[in-house]
């Protein structure tokens, strides 16, 4: 009853022991009994063994969840337990106890201080592959714990002179690592999980099996959503039946029934599809990236997600869609909301720097994303995930093929439609459309055209430079874009079609103005330092470098030196820029040229070969104060302040 005042949200405030039963039954060591009743056959063997019974195994389990989720301290005792939480595995091989295993399981896994390390569960190959398809759904649960970096804070905020120390300091893989190399070792685990996100509603369990599972988390009290689901029927069923008996209602209005049996089918598989592609997208973000891709090309889990895409990921919701209990249909929360996001997520995790397999049938997984985007409302926050996922698809090495595909979609008009008409106010949404944008557009003189089109008048270009402006975080890969761009089609000037977009095009004759480039420079090197670097701005310092390389191919890097170290006077702090520049690069030689990075992303995106890129770094850096390349040449001697060590704020 304790537990149950959790999930209905009854539970009575201002106590000093709000649930006194399951504080008393622990404070007289009933959690120690428990543990040690479940785990006496394998702790002492007898000659005779003495079996327990299932009743009395999910008793005990069902005690334990209950005062853990009632009881500040129980659940972190369990998880010191070592012991226990390896022993918990081993009752999963019981199809009558896993629900419950698996809940407690999950709950101890999400306190416990360190990651366990699933090569020490006992056949674990084997334990793996007795799951039918819904237990090992439920399993990835678990295993979403186990693969996941423990939290270090928001990954993009986490300084990258951080992460570097850490990574000296800890050469050898991390748990989380050890332990998607263990599940990639199970013979068939990626085939099976491909299989489970893939199928369709038709093909999962029967409704029997559905009720049954959903009645053991009723009692389990695992999910509050599973409560409001029953509680759905409950309530429908009542409503059917009116003032005639419940048989008579049932047999008068049995399409209702049906409906709702179906829409619990579909919840039931939502919720079983947004775990297996949590566990598939953190494996494709992970050490064996490349061995996950090729696995799950080959098992054809796109084209399978594509059969999928209309019916249930981006269904229309119905006016009974099942919730979780206590929020709304639009609320991040939700089973479908969840699906969307890690559909999403994956999408852009497997297109990112691969080759994109093609789907079957008349429409393809990009066109109907493509479909979506384009009526997805304003305030959406979907706008952002969709955004990365067909930037994604751009990235890379670019391809004109790919750019005119998405052109002809009316892709370039929905983004600029989005960030000056509607006048996009999110940041997230903001960098997502910006950053599309310069993928698509790069190198492309049809784009550039398209774009001129568009923003037709000097009010629309304006509010198009507003939004660049009031964050280069946000733009300064669009910024980068229109610089390459721009170098390279006066490359090409002698092509008449060329010629006339450079002549005509706004964006590209903004991006010509010396004063224009030298603006986005200043302000780019004065935005990051190297104690703030993450992995969200130090596109900003690649961005400048390619300014500057651009510039050094033309030689006119002392040129924009001099002009750099003009405005610093200008503003009145004299080497504060040109220092701060030099020490950037001296992380950036640190961070790049590292063994383990990988610097083809920066010869993608740039189509500058890497060797370019360090030998003018190399040239910025140059120790000689009488080199015309050279930053220290424009810093004062009373200024200087080059050779600071890198230490974390």
């Amino acid at each position: 009853m304790e537990a149950m005042a959790i999930v209905t949200d009854e539970k009575k405030s201002g106590l000093e022991f709000p649930f006194p039963n399951t504080y008393t039954f622990d404070l007289f060591g009933g959690v120690d009994l428990l543990v040690e009743i479940l785990m006496r056959p394998s702790l002492f063997p007898q000659k005779k063994k003495h079996k327990i019974s299932d009743e009395l195994i999910k008793d005990c389990l069902s005690i334990l969840y209950n005062t853990c989720i009632c009881t500040e301290g129980v659940t972190k005792r369990l998880a010191e337990r070592n012991d226990f939480v390896l022993f918990l595995f081993t009752l999963m091989t019981n199809k009558k106890t896993f629900l419950q295993t698996a809940t407690l399981i999950e709950d101890i896994l999400g306190v416990k201080k360190e990651m366990i390390q699933l090569e020490d569960i006992a056949n674990l190959g084997s334990l793996v592959s007795s799951f039918d398809q819904q237990q090992l759904a439920n399993f990835c649960r678990i295993l979403s714990v186990t693969i996941s970096e423990l939290d270090t804070g928001n990954d993009d905020k986490y300084t990258l002179l951080a992460k570097d120390a850490q990574q000296k300091k800890t050469q050898s893989p991390s748990r989380a690592e050890i332990n998607q190399a263990t599940l990639l070792n199970i013979p068939g685990f990626i085939e099976r999980l491909c299989k489970l996100a893939t199928r369709k509603v038709s093909e999962s369990t029967g409704t029997a099996i559905i009720f049954q599972e959903l009645e053991e988390w009723y009692t389990w009290l695992d999910n509050a959503l599973v409560l409001d689901a029953l509680m759905r029927v409950a309530h429908e069923e009542t409503e059917q039946s009116g003032t005639e008996s419940s048989d008579e209602g049932s047999l008068a209005n049995p399409s209702s029934r049906t409906q709702l049996t179906q829409s619990m089918k579909i919840m039931h598989e939502i919720m079983y599809k947004v775990e297996v592609l949590y566990v598939l997208c953190v494996l494709l973000m992970g050490r064996q990236r490349n061995q996950v891709h090729k696995m799950i090309a080959e098992f054809k889990l796109i084209p399978g997600l594509n059969n999928l895409f209309d019916k249930l990921i981006w269904r229309k919701h119905s006016a009974s869609a099942l919730v979780l209990h206590g929020h709304n249909q639009n609320c991040d929360c939700s089973p479908d909301i969840s699906l969307k996001i890690q559909f999403l997520r994956l999408l852009q995790s497997f297109s990112d720097h691969h080759e994109n397999l093609v789907c079957d049938g008349k429409k393809g997984l990009l066109t109907r994303l493509l479909q979506v985007m384009k009526k997805e409302p304003a305030e959406s926050s979907f706008r952002f995930w969709q955004a990365r996922a067909v930037e994604s698809f751009l990235r890379g090495v670019t391809s004109y093929a790919d750019q005119m595909f998405l052109l002809k979609r009316g892709l370039l008009e929905h983004i600029l439609y989005c960030i000056v008409d509607s006048e996009c106010k999110s940041r997230d949404v903001l960098q997502s459309y910006f950053d599309l944008l310069g993928e698509l557009m790069k190198f492309n003189i049809d784009a550039f055209k398209k774009f001129n089109k568009y923003i037709n008048t000097d009010e629309k270009f304006q509010v198009f430079l507003n939004q660049i402006n009031s964050s280069l975080v946000d733009s300064n890969m669009l910024v980068r874009c229109i610089a390459l761009s721009l170098d390279r089609f006066e490359s090409q000037s002698d092509d008449i079609k060329v010629a006339e977009v450079l002549s005509e095009c706004r964006l590209l004759s903004y991006m010509t103005q010396g004063s224009v480039r030298m603006s986005f420079l200043f302000r780019l090197i004065n935005i990051i330092h190297v104690q703030t670097l993450t992995q969200e701005n130090v596109s900003c310092l690649n961005t400048s470098l390619v300014i500057l390389m651009l510039a050094r191919r033309k030689s006119r890097l002392p040129c924009y030196l001099q002009t750099i170290r003009d405005m610093e006077c200008m503003e009145k702090y004299p080497g504060f820029i040109l220092n701060n520049f030099h020490n950037l690069l001296r992380f950036w030689q640190q961070h790049y040229l590292n063994k383990d990075k990988d610097s083809s992303c920066l010869e993608n995106s740039s189509c500058i070969n890497f060797s370019y890129w360090k030998e003018t770094v190399s040239v910025l850096l140059n120790a000689d104060r009488t080199s015309p390349c050279a930053i220290v040449s424009y810093i004062d001697e009373a200024y200087m302040d080059v050779d600071k060590e890198f230490l974390e704020d």
